[in-house]
């Protein structure tokens, strides 16, 4: 995704492209602005720029709702919808790193979509849940399996406690 002529290769002859690759690292993960904010953003913008030039009709975003829930300043009760984004500086101040790589190539995608007219969505899911394509527990998977050993338990639909154990 690093590589724009790779890219460009891959996409020349799509009607409709799909970008669902970002680095998913913990949150203490060393360098994130290389590691995980970098490639995020700038695979984000190649693959768009790729769709640019082939005359990509459609180009859907898998995002995450890492992009919007992590805002608090956004009033109680409020639904979150297209005007919501995380706080950017918010992120970077508790190091959340992963939520400030999806906020930002999100951000940076409908700006270059507003600029070049490019047909582009996101979708932005809570979890993504299937087979294992690693020998080891993923991000979305280690929540289903605290959530197994007891280390999280929902209140209510909206509101996620952690365990002290």
């Amino acid at each position: 995704m690093l590589d724009y002529g790779s890219m460009a290769a891959a996409i020349a002859g799509c009607d409709v492209v799909f970008h669902v690759a970002c680095p998913v690292l913990a949150n203490h993960t060393p360098n994130p602005e290389a590691n995980l904010i970098a490639p995020a953003v700038t695979g984000t913008m190649n693959v768009l720029k790729a769709c640019s030039e082939a005359k990509v009709k459609r180009v859907v975003m898998v995002s995450s709702v890492a992009a919007v829930m992590t805002n608090p300043s956004w009033p109680e009760g409020k639904p979150m919808d297209e005007d919501c984004w995380s706080d950017v500086d918010y992120c970077r101040t508790t190091e959340n790193w992963y939520y400030l790589s999806k906020t930002l190539a999100e951000l940076q995608a409908f700006d270059y979509a507003k600029r070049s007219g490019l047909d582009v969505v996101t979708v932005c899911p809570s979890l993504v849940i299937g087979p294992l394509l690693q020998p080891t527990v993923n991000a979305s998977s280690s929540v289903i399996v605290d959530f197994l050993k007891g280390y999280l338990t929902l209140r209510h639909r909206s509101e996620i406690v952690i365990s002290e154990e």
